[in-house]
């Protein structure tokens, strides 16, 4: 007895027209299916509480830091920038509206605290234990970053490296005795952001978005705000970028060769901020001449 099989029998005649209402009831259906199914995965829930609906603790842990800007604000917070201000200062881009809830949100996750100064009007922001804990989080990500992660023109902010320099990496031994003001250029930046100052001034150095006025002694044009960072992360010399013209130094020679060893370009052996764990706090500066 033959063997019945349909696998290669013609379809059944469809009259005109079914096909094609029968194809669009199966698309819409399938369409929705597939809707529902996004929703679920996103877990866009009640209250707009975004979530995983997983009980991994990564899937977790991530509802609470995977917001954009959460990590940036959270390892300023954790390097020692305490004050509004100091935590916008290093992360341009990010309005001071989401700076507001995103530190809202820190705080409702239990990662940082919020407290009221008792002397004049504002808040500080403290890591809890919780967030200190993150402190591993961070040397992982900074690792891990440094091996996998390209540097490309669009991370290289030349007035973050400055910043980053000026806050954290400065080597307040060189400096000099008297007040020195650099000027640096941007001119591959759009707007108001292609210049800021460093002002250095009894012994430490103050990054400024508003001239802070007197002589100008340095400016520093860079051209290549890649090679700047590439430079202070230690992946080229400060001579090669002068020699590419990927940046240039007008002043004095003698303050213009000193200029890069006011770097550190890495963190202090000794300097407690390279552990993330928010056990340091920045040294208050003078009056600022920054952009409040």
């Amino acid at each position: 007895m033959a063997a019945t099989s349909t696998r290669n029998e013609p379809a059944s005649p469809v009259p005109a027209g079914g096909r094609s209402a029968r194809n669009t009831r199966a698309q819409r259906a399938a369409s929705g299916l597939e809707t529902e199914l996004v929703r679920a995965a996103s877990g866009w829930q009640a209250g707009r509480v975004r979530t995983y609906r997983q009980h991994c603790p990564i899937a977790r842990a991530s509802e609470l830091l995977g917001e954009r800007w959460s990590i940036i604000i959270l390892r300023n917070i954790l390097v020692g920038c305490q004050t509004f201000n100091e935590i916008a200062d290093g992360a341009p881009g990010l309005s001071r509206g989401l700076l507001s809830r995103r530190l809202r949100e820190l705080e409702q996750a239990g990662v940082i605290e919020i407290r009221h100064k008792p002397d004049r009007p504002g808040s500080t922001y403290q890591p809890t234990p919780a967030g200190r804990e993150l402190s591993e989080v961070m040397f992982a990500l900074e690792n891990w970053g440094r091996k996998w992660a390209e540097l490309k023109p669009e991370h290289a902010h030349p007035g973050v490296v400055l910043w980053v320099w000026a806050n954290f990496f400065l080597d307040r031994d060189r400096l000099p005795r008297r007040r020195v003001l650099v000027r640096f250029e941007y001119p591959t930046l759009p707007g108001s952001g292609r210049r800021s100052w460093l002002l250095i001034e009894r012994g430490d150095a103050e990054y400024c978005l508003k001239y802070p006025g007197g002589e100008e002694e340095l400016i520093v044009v860079v051209n290549d705000p890649l090679a700047f960072a590439r430079w202070h992360i230690g992946q080229i010399e400060w001579g090669d970028a002068l020699r590419s013209g990927a940046i240039e130094v007008n002043g004095p020679p003698a303050l213009a060769r000193a200029l890069p060893t006011w770097n550190h370009r890495a963190w202090a052996a000794n300097d407690p901020r390279a552990r993330y764990d928010g056990s340091t706090q920045r040294q208050p500066s003078p009056p600022t001449h920054a952009l409040a």
